[in-house]
């Protein structure tokens, strides 16, 4: 290379980063558009917190969907689009989808002062926008199995006091509460011990993978006559690691069936009648709400 050139990484670095302020403003109106939420505090965290912020180095590589040809980019504006952005494509872990994660946020409602619990951070740009949520009264703990990645987001968010990152799987939350509980990874079935880390009112949104053909996002809320639940959409995300990656089931949906559910049942407050949908060890899926 001659002398008194910089090498193209070199130069990159030395620019000043493009200032994403407008086009984030722009972004957080395109996604609440797409998504129908009207929530301004949802609108508002999607235009406060940068993408790039909790992404590996430039360039991107924002991955193809059925609409969009994949591309690399080391131009943050690019990544305000509704796009997934790769964190390890080698193990198929990435940034996920912003218009899901606005309609997710938008069911769960996470309210200033809240606890909330983070379940696959990846990199921790979704769990800064529900920190964002919850306000520096609320508090969030975020799992995060892969170490690496952990330990990313512990950087990515070292600067909100509110947010505590942990590199492992989640078990250790069962001695712990919360208003809050969004699962980022694909389980057969909900662990026991998130449905019991409810709080009264409390919510837990988790894709649901009780077999290949059935991918759906569930919205679980604990109330007083029991565990009320519902299908949001399609969501299909990768498999769980460790806590309820594996879990038998005596009965198992298909997709018709899986639209069905309307609440969620501990078996040792009663076992499966006519109206499961899903019978696994220690819950179940019904069909019947929870005041029936």
């Amino acid at each position: 290379m001659p002398i008194g050139k910089k090498s193209p990484a070199a130069a990159l670095a030395a620019c000043p980063a493009p200032d994403t302020t407008e086009a984030r403003q722009r972004y957080a109106d395109r996604i609440m558009r797409l998504v129908d939420v009207g929530d301004k505090r949802i609108h508002d965290a999607f235009a406060k917190v940068p993408r790039e912020q909790f992404l590996p180095p430039p360039p991107w590589k924002i991955l193809p969907t059925r609409l969009l040809c994949g591309f690399a980019t080391s131009n943050p504006r690019q990544l305000y689009r509704n796009v997934l952005v790769a964190i390890d494509a080698s193990r198929g872990i990435n940034n996920g989808e912003p218009a899901l994660h606005a309609a997710w946020l938008a069911a769960v409602a996470p309210k200033s002062g809240e606890k909330a619990c983070h379940i696959g951070a990846g990199g921790g740009y979704y769990t800064a926008i529900i920190a964002e949520l919850v306000g520096p009264q609320g508090r969030i703990e975020a799992f995060e199995i892969v170490p690496e990645i952990a330990a990313m987001a512990a950087r990515n968010l070292s600067d909100r006091d509110n947010v505590c990152v942990h590199a492992s799987d989640a078990r250790v939350l069962a001695p712990d509460s919360f208003d809050v509980i969004y699962i980022n990874a694909g389980a057969v079935a909900p662990s026991l011990h998130w449905i019991e880390a409810l709080r009264p009112g409390g919510r837990l949104v988790f894709p649901w993978r009780p077999s290949a053909d059935v991918a759906l996002a569930i919205l679980v809320e604990r109330t007083e006559a029991g565990f009320a639940a519902r299908p949001l959409m399609g969501a299909w995300f990768i498999p769980i690691a460790g806590v309820a990656a594996e879990k038998h089931a005596s009965r198992i949906p298909d997709r018709k069936q899986a639209q069905l559910v309307r609440s969620l049942v501990r078996r040792r407050d009663r076992e499966p009648d006519e109206s499961a949908v899903a019978v696994f060890d220690d819950l179940w899926f019904s069909s019947a709400l929870v005041s029936q």
